[in-house]
């Protein structure tokens, strides 16, 4: 189920988020993120859980190439051969912002949300969404193609970048680490 189908509590959280909240703050973890298509919208949708002060440190819109650059310290000769919709890039991206606010997880997305293709050909709903894990030194990518308009394409992506979080945390619970 997507996040704009899934049912919301009446106070307008969403239950995921809350969850990850709550998971991240039992855990000691810190959350950041590093977002193009999203614009902010992930890290908002943490945000909006009350008590998100405890693990969430940041989130970076990071819309051009430049400010992927500039804030995340992507590669700039990366960048200008290959665009910004590919797997190595959503991974700089996310140790960027895992660096950038000295983060435990982070979470990135960058992709085509539409209308139609962008300059490179690289067609709509084609995301990247990607994790990286300071305590692990790792950094898990997942390539996506969601279906629907450019909204739907943006939803679906948060939702995305909140599974990642989610299983990151359970992940957590599940072996034990603090």
């Amino acid at each position: 189920m997507t996040w704009a189908a899934r049912a919301f509590a009446e106070d307008g959280i969403d239950p995921r988020a809350a969850r990850i909240v709550a998971h991240a703050t039992e855990s000691g973890r810190t959350l950041a993120t590093g977002e193009s298509l999203t614009g902010g919208a992930l890290v908002s949708g943490l945000v909006d859980v009350p008590g998100a002060s405890r693990c969430v440190v940041g989130g970076a819109v990071c819309y051009s190439l430049a400010a992927k650059t500039r804030l995340l310290g992507v590669d700039a000769d990366v960048l200008a051969a290959t665009g910004a919709v590919t797997a190595e890039v959503a991974a700089a991206m996310a140790r960027g912002a895992l660096r950038a606010y000295d983060a435990d997880l982070a979470v990135s997305t960058t992709g085509v949300a539409g209308p139609g293709p962008d300059e490179r050909g690289i067609g709509q709903g084609t995301v990247f969404v990607a994790l990286a894990d300071a305590a692990w030194g790792t950094v898990d990518v997942r390539e996506l193609h969601l279906v629907g308009d450019r909204a739907e394409v943006r939803r679906q992506t948060v939702d995305a970048g909140l599974a990642l979080f989610d299983e990151a945390l359970a992940q957590v619970r599940d072996d034990g680490r603090s």
